[in-house]
């Protein structure tokens, strides 16, 4: 099983630590690439219209700031970077021992600046979504296409793939027709009427992750079992959990329905 997230938008800088080493992380292959996105980052990151090229606002301009010395900055284990909703949800830092081990082996966050990593894995925060157009990158999604497919493709293969990523994100890497692919949708029901759900959907995944991280007994191996195993957190999380039919391509979806 691999479990896919996104990076979250909020990260918490470590107060204290050694700066990144490139060459330590997971998924050795991807240095080159990790290293001319860094660099460009920290290029336009120096720029005085760099707010405009990362498309955020004034009161992100620090964190921008803080993109120009990514070789130098403290860096911590992801688990503890990436702060946000969804990872609040999921309790990555959080985890017994056991835990962590078992996160190290089925998580995988991909990212902007760094293409994939594992909670374990030791990088500074920063500020770069994967929907950016980078100049002297281009398209980070497209940039990552080829170098994602060549680390993951290997991994994925007759795996179940459980996908809580957002579609900036999709577009970076897609799990190869051999995957056991599910996409994970959250629905919220109000008088019999549902819809799809933006930031709660952030919790629910994270929600997700814990419980498939966390509870007694092997890791679900396809999409039924997950779907058996999401179904644990009705009652409590959740009001039903779906499971679409199957295509002949794509993902298949499980929709997680909250209140």
């Amino acid at each position: 099983m691999l479990v896919m997230l996104p990076p979250s938008e909020a990260k918490t800088s470590p107060r204290r630590g050694r700066p990144v080493d490139v060459d330590a992380l997971s998924f050795p292959a991807l240095a080159p690439v990790r290293r001319k996105v860094v660099d460009a980052l920290a290029e336009v990151s120096g720029r005085p219209d760099a707010l405009e090229l990362l498309g955020v606002g004034a009161s992100l301009a620090d964190e921008v700031a803080r993109n120009t010395s990514l070789h130098q900055g403290v860096a911590g284990p992801a688990r503890r970077v990436y702060t946000g909703v969804l990872y609040g949800a999921a309790g990555l830092d959080r985890l017994t021992p056991t835990g962590r081990a078992r996160a190290a082996e089925h998580v995988r966050i991909v990212s902007g600046l760094w293409g994939v990593v594992t909670p374990e894995d030791v990088v500074p925060a920063y500020r770069l979504s994967m929907g950016t157009d980078l100049p002297g990158i281009g398209s980070l999604a497209a940039a990552w296409r080829a170098p994602l497919a060549e680390v993951l493709d290997p991994q994925a293969d007759g795996q179940l793939v459980v996908d809580c990523r957002s579609a900036a994100y999709l577009a970076a890497w897609t799990p190869p027709r051999s995957a056991d692919w599910v996409t994970v949708r959250v629905e919220r029901e109000l008088d019999g009427v549902r819809s799809v759900v933006s930031h709660h959907a952030k919790h629910t995944r994270g929600v997700l992750t814990r419980h498939l991280l966390t509870r007694r007994g092997r890791v679900p191996r396809d999409a039924e079992q997950l779907a058996r195993v999401a179904s644990e957190l009705v009652g409590d999380e959740l009001l039903a959990v779906e499971l679409a039919p199957r295509k002949s391509r794509g993902a298949r979806v499980l929709s997680l329905v909250v209140a």
